[in-house]
């Protein structure tokens, strides 16, 4: 199609060109909105996804099997490490992702087949937000992502409910915890204390049947007491009762003070004997812990040269000029980091794994670093995938290992000293 020459008038060339617009949105549009679409599959859809399905609609169970039937590099024990290798995996179409694309669609046939029937996104998301509401979440989600006309706009509100349901779930279940444990002790503390108060109460309706029958028998002799004053005029007998049942009552509020007394010293040398236990366990677990950290430290040092001084000099240069570089990890452990590595001759170099620096600045760390080393327990994907990558681009050694805390730091900083890692993907 020709374009009106620029000599013909203005009303002719604008109607014409109207015309050309509408001519070309007609054969580039689509007749439907979602005219010829297929309805995607896992690997088709964004990176962000991967994360919320895989966690959300698989099981541990269920992702056990996946990483057995696959081989993935992952420990079997390691639940984080298959969760990132089968995100990983659902990136790109393969035989673990088509496997788990057939999985999900067996598994969440019924919501598949109810989403379907809905051709509208908005009805999409109407759906979407009413399951969410009565707590359905994984069949809905997968049935929702993997619809052929689920706009982006809907796919991200999704993404973005199940973030912050993760978020509110994981605190939920942390203040459940605690409140469990809570309301445990308490009710252990309540059943020691019904339990005393029955034998209490035992002790004392015993007390007060015998009391009971002490008072039968005293009416008896009242009664006779009684009979044998019709014809006495003193009444010298019945004072005498009176005191007697007095001195009875006394007693027996000393015995029930007294009682109470000995139920409260014995409840609080119970709590004091198991503080003493406790504290006594925590001092031989410290203890056993340091000796532990001392003996792998006297292990991780470096043996004595038997060259000159001259040598000798060189050589702790060498190992000072050591610079090694730890991504993620726990921030409030990081002085107990810096002083191992520095028992070692290690210059430590951080970056919190994008908590709060900048991922950007990882290319550089990694340049003027010796080695890498993070720890896959606490970190975060972007993180753990922007080592990986870097170090594999430039060559450098990276160690992966798990156990964020000090005596894993010390064990994984002694593999680093005897040069025990691997270039960035493969196994740690």
């Amino acid at each position: 199609m020709c374009l009106a020459p620029e000599n013909q008038p203005p009303s002719l060339q604008s109607l014409l060109r109207a015309e050309y617009a509408n001519a070309l949105v007609a054969i580039e549009a689509p007749s439907g909105a979602t005219a010829g679409r297929k309805r995607p599959k896992l690997w088709d859809l964004d990176d962000k996804h991967h994360c919320p399905l895989i966690g959300t609609c698989l099981s541990i169970d269920e992702l056990q099997r996946f990483a057995k039937r696959f081989h993935f590099p992952a420990r079997p024990s390691d639940d984080f490490a298959l969760h990132v290798e089968a995100v990983a995996q659902c990136r790109s179409r393969n035989p673990a992702s088509e496997a788990m694309q057939r999985h999900l669609d067996r598994k969440y046939t019924l919501w598949m087949e109810r989403f379907g029937k809905l051709k509208d996104d908005k009805e999409l998301l109407a759906l979407w937000h009413e399951c969410q509401q009565r707590g359905d979440v994984a069949g809905p989600l997968w049935a929702l992502c993997t619809h052929r006309n689920a706009s982006q706009t809907t796919l991200q509100q999704a993404y973005a409910d199940v973030h912050m349901l993760s978020h509110q779930v994981g605190a939920g279940l942390a203040a459940d915890t605690r409140r469990l444990a809570h309301l445990e002790k308490e009710n252990a503390e309540l059943k020691g204390g019904l339990k005393r108060e029955v034998a209490a109460l035992r002790r004392q309706l015993a007390a007060a049947e015998a009391e009971r029958a002490e008072r039968d028998i005293l009416r008896n002799e009242i009664d006779t007491l009684q009979k044998r004053l019709q014809r006495f005029e003193s009444g010298q007998v019945v004072v005498e009762m009176g005191q007697r049942l007095m001195a009875i009552q006394a007693s027996h509020e000393k015995l029930l003070t007294a009682s109470g007394r000995v139920w409260e010293l014995e409840r609080n040398l119970k709590d004091i004997r198991e503080d003493a236990q406790r504290i006594a366990a925590e001092r031989d677990t410290a203890l056993a812990e340091r000796d532990a950290l001392e003996h792998l430290l006297r292990a991780m040092e470096p043996a004595t040269c038997d060259a000159g001084s001259d040598a000798c000099t060189a050589c702790e240069h060498a190992l000072g000029a050591r610079c090694v570089l730890y991504v993620g990890g726990r921030a409030a452990l990081l002085a107990q980091y810096r002083q191992l590595a520095g028992r070692l001759g290690i210059t430590l170099i951080h970056h919190d794994g994008g908590q709060e620096e900048s991922l950007s600045r990882l290319p550089e760390l990694i340049r003027s670093a010796d080695a890498v080393m993070c720890p896959t327990d606490h970190v975060s994907h972007n993180a753990y995938y922007h080592v990986k990558a870097h170090c594999k681009r430039v060559g450098k050694p990276c160690l992966f290992y798990r156990g964020s805390g000090i005596s894993g730091f010390a064990v994984a900083m002694a593999r680093i000293g005897r040069g025990e890692y691997t270039l960035a993907g493969e196994p740690g």
